[in-house]
């Protein structure tokens, strides 16, 4: 579908509008799509992102500040989001032992079992993209993506 259709809208302002309002009507349908995948399991986007941050690292721990700059959602609180983590038992504290006032954090193995099985619901979500969009025109919107975002601090 057009997002024209999708949204109802017959005319943008210009080019640079409709891409706009698709980019952002695109994101909104992965980020849902992501939910689905992620609701069943009890995890919300963001902790998904902390839990990903958190086993790139794993066996290290990481301090919170370290995951805030590595966040997909620069808005998120990531204290926040680690308190919810450590309530699931997904990921625990450990002392700093170079800054006693730094908190460092590492996933727990059920951390790591509960991405385990998330990557095969992603995989399942990412075959249908393969449906969609060949591997060079997957390769082609990141790339204009990357180039959209080149030298913008937003």
């Amino acid at each position: 579908m057009s997002i024209e259709t999708d949204i109802k809208q017959t005319a943008f302002r210009n080019p640079y509008h409709r891409l706009l309002v698709n980019i952002m009507f695109t994101s909104n349908w992965i980020g849902d799509g992501q939910m689905q995948i992620l609701k069943p399991h009890g995890v919300t986007l963001q902790q998904y992102n902390v839990l990903r941050i958190l086993r790139g690292q794993y066996p290290n721990p990481v301090k919170v500040s370290d995951i805030t700059e590595r966040m997909l959602d620069k808005m998120s609180n990531a204290s926040r989001l680690v308190d919810k983590l450590l309530l699931k038992q997904l990921a625990e504290r450990t002392e700093c032992p170079s800054d006693r006032r730094a908190v460092d954090v590492v996933i727990t193995q059920k951390g790591l079992d509960l991405l385990k099985m998330l990557d095969d619901c992603q995989s399942g979500w990412e075959d249908g993209l393969k449906e969609r969009l060949s591997e060079e025109e997957a390769v082609t919107i990141s790339l204009l993506l990357d180039k959209l975002r080149k030298g913008c601090d937003l």
